[in-house]
């Protein structure tokens, strides 16, 4: 049992549930609506859907372990007491799980390529894959790179879903009338980039935190290469950005009646955001880092759920 915990430890069991949460809700909440209102049945669907949620859960869990696995020095100064590969699971298992978690992540979107109408699932989970393979190995030490590909790959799991319904969404978006319903689009970017910010918010935030074992071991990340400070500005303008965005975003569906969703992105989202933005230039030391890092955390989870409001509303 204890190896058990130690290797879901290692995966971050709780960020694999952020991701499947986001793809089920965006997929149930946002997606299917449109879809049905429309007549029509979504490509990714049942027994497919089930293959491309678990496939990227399988990614971001071979993720999490090659990047402890190339992290080991770092870490052992950053967090020794988390330190989970060469202690609770030797480097080798470490690597071999690396390698078999990808492979059928791969596979089961290839097969997901072969048996639907999408032709995009396969190339795209194995683009994640190498993507987080240069990462661990290079991107995450170098200044801004890995902030921005850990971004990327975290707004992929809205996205890409979008993507895998491609000849759909065309067909629904761009019919033989001229484009005549856009929600699919537009919800996409929202909450594309709703989760491409706030992971940039919260990456920096996190090398902010790591400081002193990242400069040790020669990274270049940007509160080594530009400063604690320079840093903070950084992370305030991205969250003045994603606060207007969401602002400007409630006082659209005012008109609409939204009123509880209204409500609960005040509370819940909106409130959280000034209080990070208040807090960020008060941090100083990791411990202050990582607090803000768990209500970025927070946010990202909340900012998740209020996908419900779309199909409450639908």
């Amino acid at each position: 049992m204890k190896l058990v915990a130690a290797f879901l430890k290692l995966v971050r069991w709780p960020n694999l549930v952020f991701i499947i949460l986001t793809q089920i809700l965006f997929e149930y909440c946002v997606l299917q609506p449109i879809f049905i209102k429309a007549g029509v049945a979504n490509a990714i669907h049942g027994i497919y859907f089930i293959l491309v949620c678990g496939s990227y859960i399988l990614i971001a869990a071979s993720g999490y372990i090659i990047n402890d696995y190339f992290d080991l020095n770092i870490d052992l100064v950053n967090k020794p007491k988390k330190v989970i590969v060469s202690k609770s699971i030797s480097r080798r298992w470490a690597l071999f799980w690396h390698i078999f978690l990808s492979a059928v992540a791969v596979f089961s979107c290839i097969y997901v390529d072969r048996h639907t109408t999408s032709k995009f699932v396969g190339i795209t989970a194995f683009s994640c894959v190498i993507l987080l393979f240069f990462y661990s190995i290079s991107l995450k030490k170098k200044n801004l790179w890995g902030n921005v590909v850990v971004s990327v790959l975290t707004a992929s799991s809205i996205f890409s879903l979008t993507l895998f319904e491609n000849s759909l969404v065309y067909h629904h978006v761009f019919g033989e009338n001229g484009i005549h319903d856009n929600k699919i689009i537009r919800f996409t970017i929202l909450y594309t980039s709703f989760a491409f910010i706030i992971s940039l918010i919260r990456e920096v935030i996190k090398d902010m935190e790591d400081v002193d074992g990242d400069s040790k071991y020669g990274c270049r990340t940007m509160p080594i290469v530009w400063g604690i400070n320079s840093s903070k500005v950084f992370v305030a303008v991205w969250l003045v950005v994603l606060l207007a965005i969401i602002i400007i975003l409630q006082l659209y569906v005012l008109q609409f009646g939204w009123w509880i969703s209204v409500l609960y992105s005040l509370a819940t989202i909106i409130f959280p955001l000034f209080v990070i933005f208040r807090k960020l230039f008060k941090a100083q030391s990791s411990k202050d880092f990582h607090q803000l890092s768990s209500l970025v955390k927070l946010v990202m989870f909340t900012g998740i759920l209020s996908m419900i409001f779309f199909k409450i509303y639908s």
